[in-house]
């Protein structure tokens, strides 16, 4: 796992770059994109780039790591993913996936199907999650139901996003059988996840340690999101 550690907007100018290079390698590239407050600057850059004409998401597709279950209107991971990042560029309609709670195994066949995640950027939860993989969710996970933790609750307690009980996400065997992997942490408040996800043990108490295990992972860290390191 490669750290690179800048404020935070010159990681999102970084994460930016590096979907700008793949979609001029790739134009048909396979994207997996989380829905969290991290990336909505890097989103917002994208989009910019996007109209500017500096790159195109014509031909690719993206599959959302998230979404929640019974979530409606601005709450949903398809709204927050399509109001930052999916309704400002040049992306097909349906060219843009999410998990369906009535069958969430079909959800890694699409991939397959789609030829793999070419491209995968998440955030980190401060209990070490990520999509919404929990502590104790087994490495070999696809997408699932995930009852959300009280610790992830108290996260976005006070935030404009009311959480559900229980959430959509790819699993931890989908994520990291990704082709390269971004992930984003800004915030004193994500420094102990980001100390744990580089040299905690890889098992399911710190689901981001797993990330230790691909080859092309890299973890964009700010300051004070690194402080521990």
């Amino acid at each position: 796992m490669k750290t690179v550690i800048k404020e935070l907007p010159e990681l999102e100018k970084s994460c930016a770059e590096e979907v700008q290079q793949l979609l001029k390698e790739k134009p048909d590239a396979v994207l997996a994109l989380t829905a969290g407050r991290t990336t909505e600057g890097l989103y917002a850059l994208l989009s910019d780039m996007c109209r500017s004409g500096e790159l195109s998401f014509k031909n690719a597709k993206i599959f959302a790591v998230t979404e929640y279950v019974g979530a409606e209107g601005e709450n949903s991971c398809r709204s927050i993913l399509e109001r930052q990042l999916v309704g400002n560029i040049d992306l097909p309609g349906e060219n843009f996936f999410l998990p369906k709670e009535s069958e969430p195994e079909n959800y890694d066949k699409l991939v397959e199907a789609a030829g793999g995640i070419d491209l995968c950027i998440l955030g980190i939860g401060i209990n070490g999650h990520i999509g919404y993989n929990e502590p104790a969710t087994p490495f070999d996970s696809h997408t699932h139901v995930q009852k959300l933790t009280d610790a992830t609750h108290r996260q976005y307690q006070g935030g404009e996003r009311q959480l559900t009980e229980y959430a959509l996400t790819m699993g931890i065997k989908t994520i990291v059988s990704s082709r390269n992997i971004l992930l984003l942490a800004a915030g004193q408040e994500k420094a102990d996840a980001v100390f744990k996800m580089i040299y905690g043990r890889t098992d399911s108490y710190i689901p981001a340690a797993f990330l230790q295990i691909p080859l092309e992972v890299t973890a964009f860290v700010d300051p004070a999101a690194a402080a521990k390191l």
